[in-house]
């Protein structure tokens, strides 16, 4: 399913172009046109402020793109200063410090899902915008597409840009020729016609209500869900083709305007036509079917746009999945989240953060029902809180370095600062009851987690490495006993007793644990009977049953003069099947558990391979020589 596997030197190869690399890390920001618009009016139109709705769309609009504005030049001056990835995470941990990185990395990290979930959900509603019918199975169909978006992008990023990178011009394409055509219509042709609502509707809309100071800072906090995705870009940078940082400039410029273009032409035609969000058709499908009318020309042309919205925030996700584990396995590196995100993948990608992804998002999408209005007011906290944090950090680098041009960086980032603090306080204000209470309240929460999960990493480390030059050069134990575990005379016991004698030990004998004594008895008998008698076997009566604590009297016998490395050989069979393995105990886990705390006493599982022929019948193989297979082993 994910193609043949790649190895490490093929990295360099798997660069984008900036025409690729707009479709990989743009499709978030640029799709999110699709329903910031209908975010805007939406909040508007609940407020009860009728027509003058459609008055004030676009004016909010204009006030987020020069948000967006100040977000693309601040990001240029990031993508400059650190081209090897540029994201708050970086920008914060170098410039003020290890807590608030972790904070703009839990914020993004946050985010990105939420990015998963609002972009899936959103192409589903431009799905049954078109077909009604799909309404009710839009929770499943939203599942399938995370499912799509994951398996994309565990394919690789080279393989998921290809992919993703047709359905992104199809978008913008779609989009600049609605807009286009409205214009046209609107200056030339006579007018854009209203959308028709039903009559409750129609009444609702007849009055002309008054928008309070809050309510439009409300709308304006709804609509900043469009820039949410500008940071990715800096993310991103080693992603692109040489020179990296350049082409990352270049593209995020493109992206900007794109982005801006579009949030202003969609607002525009949605107070055009009067667009009204409603259940089932979307402000995009209601301002392509105005655009366009009911000839067959215009159909096709709404079918287009549609469709082409759909893939595109379907896609979208593909950000997130771009980004979020690349970010992740920053944490990681810096003990701050679990080890496992560091590694890559069959692909080359970093697989166990694109499958977190996957999951958590999926999660909120049933939670939530797909349905974006709920998941909105969650949306932007995080990601404006990660864009103060690093637009702070990079005018502290400013001030700190003053390198050439320092202080016109410092006004570009100051501003950048400054406009998403109160972006940011906005944002909690007016979204804190809709939801935006959940994220706050997380953010702190996951914070300390990953601070207390840095506390154990850095525990463990210094554990570790705590006189590991004194423990590597001190002298050895003056002898070395080899006691091996038997419960029966069988080729695993013959395999553990061969292992045992290579070490060449001072004192070398099996020991069984006697819970049955008829057992032990005919035990004894056998080994009497066979050549093995050369080996002493030592019966040790276990009538309570507990095996470890018997084990635990022998090393302790043997290591009770301070002079001898006790080692516990225990056969253990390892099969092909992993069904196997139910069909029997881990005592020999549970006595290596028992024994780790012991100084000076060490378990070597000894693993024995059991194997089928092709008619079904067990073939029982030993292995000569060093044991085979991994042997775990506990100090």
């Amino acid at each position: 399913m994910l193609g043949r596997a790649l190895t490490t030197d093929q990295l360099e190869h798997e660069r984008l172009s900036n025409s690729v690399a707009l479709a990989v890390f743009s499709s978030d920001a640029l799709s999110s046109t699709a329903y910031a618009s209908e975010e805007i009016l939406l909040t508007l139109l609940v407020a009860g402020v009728g027509s003058m709705a459609f008055n004030l769309v676009l004016p909010i609009t204009i006030a987020m793109v020069l948000v967006l504005t100040i977000l693309v030049f601040s990001y240029r001056q990031t993508i400059k200063a650190y081209p090897s990835a540029g994201g708050a995470y970086i920008v914060t941990k170098d410039n003020l410090g290890v807590i608030p990185a972790q904070v703009a990395g839990v914020a993004l990290l946050t985010d990105y899902i939420l990015t998963v979930s609002v972009s899936v959900s959103a192409g589903v509603a431009a799905l049954y915008s078109v077909f009604h019918g799909v309404y009710p199975y839009r929770v499943p169909i939203a599942l399938g597409f995370i499912a799509i978006s994951a398996i994309g992008n565990l394919r690789g990023v080279k393989e998921s840009g290809k992919i993703f990178a047709i359905p992104t011009y199809a978008f913008l394409i779609s989009m600049f020729l609605m807009i286009g055509v409205g214009i046209v219509k609107a200056t030339l042709g006579g007018g854009l016609d209203h959308v028709r609502l039903d009559p409750i509707q129609a009444e609702a809309l007849a009055t002309t209500g008054a928008a309070s100071f809050v309510l439009i800072l409300h709308a304006f906090a709804s609509g900043g869900a469009a820039v949410t995705g500008v940071e990715a870009i800096s993310n991103g940078v080693p992603a692109f083709k040489a020179p990296e940082w350049k082409n990352a400039r270049n593209t995020l410029m493109v992206m900007g305007i794109f982005l801006g273009m579009m949030f202003l032409g969609i607002s525009w035609l949605a107070g055009q036509v009067h667009a009204v969000p409603m259940e089932g058709r979307t402000v995009i499908s209601q301002i392509a079917e105005t655009v366009y009318g009911n000839g067959v020309l215009g159909k096709f042309l709404f079918i287009f746009t549609q469709a082409s919205t759909m893939f595109i925030l379907v896609l979208a996700a593909n950000t997130s999945f771009a980004d979020f584990p690349r970010l992740a396995s920053f944490q990681a590196e810096d003990s701050f989240m679990p080890r496992q995100l560091t590694k890559r993948g069959h692909r080359l990608v970093f697989s166990n953060g694109i499958i977190a992804l996957a999951i958590s998002a999926a999660v909120l999408v049933v939670i939530l029902g797909a349905d974006v209005s709920k998941l909105i007011p969650l949306y932007a906290v995080g990601v404006f809180t990660s864009f103060t944090l690093s637009q702070a950090g990079m005018a502290r680098r400013h001030i700190r370095l003053k390198e050439q041009g320092w202080k016109v960086g410092l006004f570009i980032n100051g501003l950048g600062a400054i406009v998403t603090l109160v972006v940011t306080v906005v944002i909690a204000y007016t979204k804190f009851t809709h939801g935006a209470w959940v994220i706050i309240v997380l953010i702190p929460i996951f914070v300390w987690v990953v601070v207390r999960l840095n506390h154990q990493y850095e525990a463990e480390k210094a554990e570790l490495e705590g006189d590991a030059i004194l423990a590597a050069t001190a002298p050895i134990l003056r002898r070395h006993a080899v006691v091996v575990l038997v419960d029966k005379i069988d080729r695993t016991s013959a395999r553990a007793i061969q292992y045992a004698r290579t070490l060449h030990p001072d004192r070398l004998w099996a020991v069984h644990i006697a819970v049955d004594e008829i057992h032990a008895s005919e035990l004894a008998d056998e080994w009497s009977a066979l050549a093995l008698k050369q080996l002493p076997l030592d019966i040790r009566e276990c009538p309570d049953r507990r095996i470890n604590r018997t084990v635990l009297e022998v090393v302790h016998e043997l290591a009770a003069d301070g002079d001898t490395e006790v080692s516990i050989l225990i056969p253990r069979r390892e099969y092909r099947s992993r069904w196997h393995r139910l069909l029997h105990d881990h005592t020999a886990d549970g006595i290596a558990k028992a024994l780790s705390d012991v100084p000076h006493a060490n378990v070597t599982f000894v693993p024995y391979h059991l194997t089928k022929t092709s008619k079904g019948q067990h073939i029982h193989k030993i292995e000569h020589g060093a044991v085979s297979g991994t042997s775990d082993i506990h100090n």
